[in-house]
């Protein structure tokens, strides 16, 4: 398999340093991560597909038996005849929308999902989320706005990657007083089990207040246990909070109390 990217370093709403991890371990379970390698063109012959690339500046080819177009999405209503609603939309990000997911044109019309251009995550979990709010909306009027804070993402890679809140180098931006918490953590019980050789964390703490800013994992489960640092970040928990739970053990989310 080989993997072409066109930027220096894929994932960038995700840590770099736990990216460059994973990229590392990618490769070597055998997959090939091309970075800086813009596609210009897919052709077939007889026996194979032909991926034409600028890689790095020169021309470079590659074959495959199967190609698949991994560059992401847009909104599947270019055919809704929108204008004709008096509906503004951007073919990219969707349906204009204010605070409350409605139409910014028309008011009768609202959205959710990939369909809005809301300032929330393209995440499944954030599509149901403003499903729920724009139907409250429609029903009892205008009351209800999003509230994006500690959505949570994974990636499903070996082994998984998923982040919540702000990355360090956001933080740092804002002019926030923080403190860093990260570590390797191949040595730990719960990566040494399934012999994975390739996990960590970092995590964000406000030196202010002690809660959680932001938290980026590495590792089996990563996708599980990012669920607590989401509900701490989303409920203004702080590390004593977090240090207080008495966790199943031996599970992943027992880690979460070494991590802050």
């Amino acid at each position: 398999m080989t993997i072409l990217h066109r930027s220096e370093r894929p994932l960038t709403r995700f840590d770099p340093d736990l990216v460059d991890r994973l990229v590392g371990r990618t490769r070597e379970l055998g997959v090939d991560v091309q970075v800086e390698a813009e596609v210009k063109s897919i052709v077939t012959d007889s026996t194979a597909f032909k991926v034409r690339t600028i890689a790095r500046g020169r021309d470079r080819d590659f074959e495959a038996d199967l190609v698949v177009h991994g560059a992401g999405r847009v909104p599947e209503i270019d055919d809704m005849q929108l204008a004709e609603a008096g509906i503004e939309w951007d073919p990219r990000r969707g349906v204009k929308v204010n605070e409350y997911l409605q139409s910014i044109s028309n008011p009768a019309v609202y959205a959710a999902g990939d369909a809005a251009a809301s300032e929330g995550p393209k995440l499944t979990p954030v599509a149901s989320y403003e499903g729920q709010i724009v139907a409250d909306n429609m029903l009892e009027g205008n009351h209800r706005k999003p509230n994006y804070e500690g959505t949570p993402s994974v990636v499903f890679t070996v082994p998984a990657l998923a982040s919540v809140g702000l990355q360090e180098r956001t933080a740092r931006e804002l002019g926030l007083t923080f403190r860093v918490n990260q570590q390797d953590t191949s040595s730990w019980y719960s990566s040494r089990r399934v012999a994975e050789r390739c996990s960590g964390f970092k995590v964000l703490v406000d030196e202010a207040n002690g809660r959680i800013l932001g938290a980026h994992l590495l590792g089996p489960d990563a996708g599980e246990t990012i669920n607590i640092f989401a509900l701490a970040i989303r409920k203004g928990l702080t590390v004593t909070d977090l240090k207080d739970m008495i966790p199943a053990y031996p599970t992943l989310a027992s880690d979460a109390k070494y991590m802050v």
